[in-house]
C-alpha cells in the first residue's frame, strides 16, 4: 500500500484514534487496521437492465477482497440509461454523467486515502467513467464489467435494443403492423445486462480487456452466468495482489496499451464512442493520442468479427467464439498489437495470450480468419473538410455505398429530424445536418440512434447521409458521421450550412465537404450569431462551461488553468 495514502488516515498510535473509532463502527476490528482498504464503487441501479444484476456482483467481489486480506469500503455510483432516455431531453445527461462517475469515483477513493480500486459498471458511461477516475487517481485498480444481456428472440431472429428502434422506423413507413412492432418491444430485452451486440458498452469492456485493466474473457460475458460471478472474485483477487505488489494503472495505461485498445475495437467492430473515450482516457492518462493515431490503426487492422448493429452475431456468440483474447492473440501473431505491454495482473498481454489459439476455430461464424476478414481496414473512419476541420467520426461498416452528394436537409435539433424521417419528408440522396447538439450546443452530445434508426427502418440506410455535431449510439450504422468539431455552438462551418446546400460524405476519401465558396462562407458567418445557452445553472451548465471539443474527448479538465 502506497504510504501517502492509507496511513494518513489510520496509524497504529493514539493519534488517529478518531478515525478508527469510525472505521470500527463500519466494520473493522483489532486486525485489520494494517491492512490495504479497497474501494468498491458500486454501479447498481435498477434504473437500466444493464446495471440491475450488479449488487450481487459487488458483494462477491467484497467477500473476496476480505478473503485476500484487505478491506473493502463499498459506495455507491450512478448510472444513466442511454437507451431509456435516447430520444429525449434526458440524453443530455448521458456523456455528462461520464463525468459524475469520474468525479464522484475520484472524490471517494481520494477522500477516503483508500489504497485501490474495484469498480463495477455496466451502461455505456460506467466503463470511460470509471477508468477517467482510475487514470488520475494512479492507485491500483481493476475494472470488473457487469456483463452483456443475453439476446432476446422473435421469429427466429436474435434481438437486441436496437431492433426495437429499427421497428419504430419500419413502422412508421408502414412496414410492420402494430403486432409485431408490439412482439419486438416485448422480447428485445430478456434479462439483466447491457445492450447485447458490440454496441458502446461491449466496446468499452473489450477496449478495457485489450489494454490489461480487465481480465482475460471477462468483457464479454453474459450478466446472468455463473461464471461472471466467477470471474469478479477472481478480479478482486488479482487487485489486491496489485496493491501488494504496488501495480499503477499509468504503468498500464501506456501508449503501447491505447494502440492495443484501438487495434481490438478496429476488428470486432466497435462504437463510434469508443474514439471520444479514449481520447478522454489519455488526457487523464497523461498519454498523447489523436484522432490522427485512430486513422493510422484503421488502415493496418482489417474488421473481422461478424457483430451487430451492422452484422449478425451479439457477444455472447462472439465470447463463446473465443471472445477478445482470440481477437486479440490473431492481431499479436499478425503484428498490429503489442504483446510486452502490461496487465493488472502483473502478465504481459503476450504471457495473457500464451495459450489462446492463433486462429479461430473454423467451426463458429462469428471471427473470420485474418486471410479472410470482414472487411479488409477498420471501420472506424476520420474524416476532415471544410465542414470538420477538427475531424468527424464515421462507422462504414455495413454500407453499400461509400460516398454521397446531396442537399442539405438542416435540422437544429434531434426532435425535429427525427419528426421529418418519421413523417416521410427525407428523400433518397438527401445528407441531413442536425446541429447544435455538440458537447457545448446541445449540451452534452446526444447519440441520434432515434434519427438513425428511423433511416434504417424506413429503408434509407443505403440512400441518405446524415452528419452531426452530437454523438451516435453503438447500435448506429450507415453512412453517419458524428463528432463533427468544431461544433455549431462555437461557430464550426456546420452552423452555416443552409438547406439545400451541396454536401459531400466520402468514407473512402475520408471528406467531409461543403460546397459553397469560401467567400459566401465569410458573408455567412459574418452574420452569424452564437445562440443564448440553453441551460444557465445547475450540471449541464457548468459541462457546457467546461467541456472541450469532441477531437480532444469533450473533457472538462482540459488544461483548465492554461491560456
Amino acid at each position: 500500500m502506497s504510504d501517502n495514502r492509507r496511513s494518513q488516515v489510520i496509524t497504529s498510535g493514539v493519534a488517529r484514534s478518531p478515525n478508527r473509532a469510525m472505521l470500527r463502527a463500519v466494520g473493522f476490528g483489532d486486525n485489520d487496521f494494517n491492512k490495504p482498504i479497497v474501494g468498491l464503487a458500486n454501479g447498481y441501479s435498477t434504473i437500466t437492465p444493464c446495471n440491475m444484476g450488479i449488487n450481487a456482483l459487488a458483494l462477491r467481489a467484497e467477500a473476496q477482497i476480505k478473503a485476500s486480506g484487505a478491506m473493502p469500503q463499498m459506495f455507491g455510483t450512478i448510472t444513466i440509461s442511454d437507451g431509456i432516455s435516447m430520444g429525449t431531453e434526458g440524453m443530455k445527461y448521458s456523456l455528462v454523467s461520464r463525468e459524475v462517475i469520474a468525479d464522484s469515483i475520484e472524490t471517494a477513493c481520494n477522500g477516503q486515502s483508500m489504497d485501490g480500486v474495484l469498480a463495477i459498471g455496466g451502461c455505456d458511461k460506467n466503463m470511460p467513467g470509471a477508468m477517467l477516475a482510475i487514470a488520475r487517481m494512479n492507485i491500483p485498480a481493476i475494472f470488473v464489467y457487469g456483463g452483456t444481456i443475453k439476446p432476446g428472440h422473435y421469429n427466429g431472429q436474435d434481438l437486441t435494443v436496437v431492433s426495437a428502434f429499427e421497428a419504430v422506423g419500419q413502422h412508421s413507413a408502414g412496414k410492420m403492423g402494430d403486432e409485431e412492432l408490439m412482439a419486438i418491444e416485448r422480447n428485445a430485452c430478456p434479462g439483466a445486462g447491457s445492450c447485447g451486440g458490440m454496441y458502446t458498452a461491449n466496446t468499452m469492456s473489450s477496449a478495457f480487456e485489450a489494454m490489461g485493466m480487465s481480465l482475460i474473457y471477462s468483457s464479454t460475458m453474459a450478466a446472468e452466468d455463473q461464471e461472471k460471478a466467477d470471474s469478479t472474485a477472481k478480479s478482486a483477487e488479482v487487485l489486491v495482489d496489485a496493491i501488494r505488489k504496488q501495480i499503477l494503472p499509468r504503468q498500464i495505461l501506456t501508449r503501447k496499451a491505447f494502440e492495443n485498445a484501438i487495434a481490438v475495437i478496429m476488428a470486432v467492430g466497435g462504437s463510434t464512442n469508443a474514439v471520444l473515450h479514449l481520447l478522454a482516457i489519455s488526457n487523464a492518462a497523461g498519454v498523447e493520442l489523436s484522432l490522427d493515431d485512430f486513422e493510422t490503426i484503421r488502415a493496418k487492422v482489417p474488421v473481422l468479427c461478424d457483430l451487430k448493429p451492422s452484422g449478425k452475431y451479439v457477444a455472447t456468440d462472439l465470447h463463446k467464439a473465443g471472445g477478445i483474447p482470440q481477437v486479440m492473440k490473431m492481431l499479436l501473431v499478425n503484428g498490429v498489437l503489442h504483446g510486452d505491454a502490461l496487465t493488472i495482473t502483473g502478465q504481459t498481454i503476450a504471457e495473457v495470450l500464451a495459450n489462446v489459439p492463433d486462429a479461430p476455430s473454423p467451426d463458429q461464424p462469428v471471427i473470420h480468419a485474418w486471410d479472410n476478414p470482414i472487411y479488409k481496414q477498420g471501420h472506424l473512419a476520420i474524416l476532415r473538410g471544410n465542414l470538420a476541420t477538427e475531424g468527424g467520426v464515421a462507422k462504414i461498416t455495413g454500407i453499400k455505398k461509400a460516398n454521397i452528394t446531396g442537399p442539405a436537409r438542416v435540422f437544429e435539433s434531434e426532435e425535429e429530424c427525427l419528426k421529418a424521417i418519421l413523417d416521410k419528408q427525407i428523400k433518397p440522396g438527401d445528407v441531413v445536418v442536425v446541429r447544435y447538439e455538440g458537447p457545448k450546443g446541445g449540451p452534452g452530445m446526444r447519440e441520434m440512434l432515434a434519427p438513425t434508426s428511423a433511416i434504417i427502418g424506413a429503408g434509407l440506410g443505403d440512400s441518405v447521409g446524415l452528419i452531426t455535431d452530437g454523438r451516435f449510439s453503438g447500435g448506429t450504422y450507415g453512412l453517419v458521421v458524428g463528432h463533427v468539431a468544431p461544433e455549431a455552438f462555437v461557430g464550426g462551418t456546420i452552423a452555416l450550412v443552409q438547406e439545400g446546400d451541396s454536401i459531400t460524405i466520402d468514407a473512402g476519401q475520408r471528406l467531409l465537404e461543403l460546397h459553397v465558396s469560401d467567400q459566401e462562407l465569410e458573408k455567412r458567418r459574418a452574420s452569424w450569431q452564437p445562440p443564448q445557452p440553453r441551460y444557465t445553472k445547475g450540471v449541464l451548465a457548468k459541462y457546457a462551461k467546461l467541456v472541450s471539443s469532441s477531437c480532444f474527448g469533450a473533457v472538462t479538465d482540459l488544461d483548465l488553468f492554461e491560456g
